[in-house]
């Protein structure tokens, strides 16, 4: 087989959560680009227009579907439906996040609730629903969690993120070891500084993005297309024997720190 033959995904069945927009969405795009169906999920289905359009511009089959990760009732019906209509899952791409900065002294329980039982809860009852599928079809898959930088450091007033970003670390690496006998792999990619609509309330500091310039070895924010290389190698049976690992996309950020 051809190396590039690796990276392939013609015919692969994929499932992206919280598609709209950002990373989601690029990610999205990205899979569809390498060959895969892709069902893409937001809360507002009508927010996943553009991204369902861009997909079948690629030639590829997109489903758009209405999904509040929290309800997690909800989360196996929906992943149920991304399976019929597609023909099965072979990737999940657990993306679906939400943050909110609030200083620790005052944080309230509904904010961390929120955050926690979006980017962590959610994902493994996401993820649990898709493995399912996966062991039932017999054909294993690949399951790509979004960690973050916050998996790693501590970042004042994001508490409740960075706790469910570690979560999502110790999630990964678990299941992996669990599922590996149904031969799915469970990997994670933890994505640097990239401005998107949930982080651009600290983009809107200058102080704070030359400080943060700084301390980026090759001296820029990421660009959404900089995941795409990350997420189809994970998906891909290029990283067959891979699993339980979680690949930083920071420009080398936690490398000098």
């Amino acid at each position: 087989m051809s190396p590039l033959a690796l990276f392939n995904l013609e015919g692969r069945k994929a499932l992206v959560t919280g598609a709209s927009r950002g990373i989601g969405r690029a990610i999205a795009e990205a899979l569809a680009g390498a060959g895969a169906d892709v069902a893409v999920t937001a809360r507002n289905v009508a927010s996943l227009k553009e991204t369902t359009a861009a997909i079948e511009v690629l030639g590829r089959r997109s489903v758009p579907l209405a999904h509040d990760v929290r309800d997690v009732a909800g989360s196996r019906m929906v992943v149920d439906h991304a399976a019929s209509a597609l023909g099965g899952l072979d990737i999940l791409v657990n993306n679906a996040g939400y943050e909110q900065v609030t200083p620790s002294l005052d944080l309230e329980e509904e904010v961390w609730d929120r955050v926690v039982d979006t980017n962590l809860k959610g994902a493994f009852f996401v993820a649990q629903a898709v493995a399912r599928q996966m062991r039932a079809a017999g054909r294993g898959g690949a399951i790509i969690n979004l960690a973050s930088l916050t998996s790693y450091v501590g970042v004042p007033t994001a508490v409740p993120y960075g706790s469910s970003k570690a979560g999502i670390l110790g999630m990964t690496t678990a299941l992996a070891t669990e599922w590996a006998g149904l031969g799915i792999r469970v990997n994670a990619v933890a994505p640097g500084y990239f401005r998107t609509a949930m982080t651009d309330v600290f983009y809107q500091d200058d102080a704070w993005q030359a400080s943060m310039l700084g301390k980026i070895p090759l001296g820029r924010f990421g660009v959404l297309g900089d995941l795409a290389g990350a997420v189809i190698f994970l998906a891909s049976d290029a990283s067959a024997y891979i699993t339980g690992q979680c690949i930083p996309v920071d420009g080398g950020y936690i490398a000098s720190i």
